[in-house]
């Protein structure tokens, strides 16, 4: 089990991360969002030991995890961390990259773990294909499937699929998370794509001026968002008498007490996404046809 307890840390003297405590247990995947300079990058970055904790514990197990004043080199065994510089070697195969990291005693066991890696990220037809004629999202893929090459027990990932095209992200996603669970390696994901989190975490932290704000599952804080920002992750939503709706929780109707003006219509694949003014403020419906601007509206919420 990891073990964060009360842990505090800044730069130059300024405070980035206050008082924080959570837990996570061994296969478990957890998921960190916040606002950009909210501190995920720097949590991931002490949980890996890069720096020194003024105050509080980090725990894997029975294992401290310490910063460099401890340890010579920074890291753990049973712990590897994807950021988003790569750090791959650049004049060698895709493959050779991988299996860099495996026991040349065992070729043909070295050769199998290779191939099913390389089967993960997805990324069969670039075997043979040196690093430096690579994407950038496919250097992530590779990157990841080099830390996955020794099968740690937590894996760190910090936006593990920002440089990664829409066209191959969602499978991706479905077969790394899916990996992870069968291999029992707990996961720890700082992240703005709420799609990293939805059907994958099971657990959610939010991150906001220095501390957490909220910790539960997605479903939860989905389906409950108490305060504005977390709502505003997951989707469009509307702050309408001290409650908060998602734009799918509101309905155009023949009539109603909330009446607004279209301002614009915003096609969203399935349905519409209606900007409409009422009471000075733009509130967001969503709709199955488009509507046209200067249109008046009334709306309601959905039972």
């Amino acid at each position: 089990m990891l073990q964060v307890k009360n842990i505090h840390f800044g730069y130059d003297k300024i405070l980035v991360l206050e008082d924080l405590s959570f837990s996570l247990n061994p296969g478990r995947n957890l998921a960190i969002i916040g606002e950009s300079g909210s501190g995920k990058s720097t949590l991931l970055k002490l949980l890996y030991g890069e720096y020194d904790l003024p105050q509080g514990e980090i725990f894997w197990k029975e294992q401290q995890i310490l910063g460099p004043k401890y340890n010579l080199v920074i890291g753990y065994d049973f712990m590897k961390y994807v950021t988003q510089e790569f750090d791959l070697m650049p004049f060698i195969t895709v493959e050779e990259n991988i299996g860099k990291y495996l026991s040349r005693f065992y070729p043909e066991e070295k050769q199998q773990r290779t191939h099913e890696l390389i089967k993960v990220v997805e990324l069969e037809a670039f075997a043979k294909t040196k690093v430096k004629n690579l994407s950038g999202g496919q250097k992530q893929r590779v990157a990841l499937a080099r830390a996955l090459a020794k099968q740690p027990e937590i894996l760190l990932l910090d936006e593990p699929f920002s440089h990664i095209d829409n066209f191959k992200k969602q499978s991706l996603r479905r077969s790394v998370f899916k990996y992870l669970k069968e291999k029992n390696i707990a996961c720890i994901v700082a992240t703005h794509d709420k799609n990293d989190v939805l059907g994958f975490a099971d657990k959610m932290l939010v991150l906001h001026h220095k501390t957490i704000i909220a910790q539960d599952t997605p479903q939860n804080l989905y389906n409950n968002p108490k305060l504005p920002l977390i709502a505003s992750f997951f989707d469009e939503f509307n702050s309408i008498d001290g409650e908060i709706y998602y734009a799918h929780q509101l309905k155009i109707v023949e009539e109603s007490d909330l009446k607004g003006v279209v301002k614009s219509s915003y096609f969203n694949g399935e349905s519409w996404l209606l900007e409409v003014e009422h009471d000075s403020k733009s509130v967001f419906v969503e709709h199955h046809s488009e509507i046209v601007p200067k249109s008046c509206v009334y709306f309601s919420f959905n039972n």
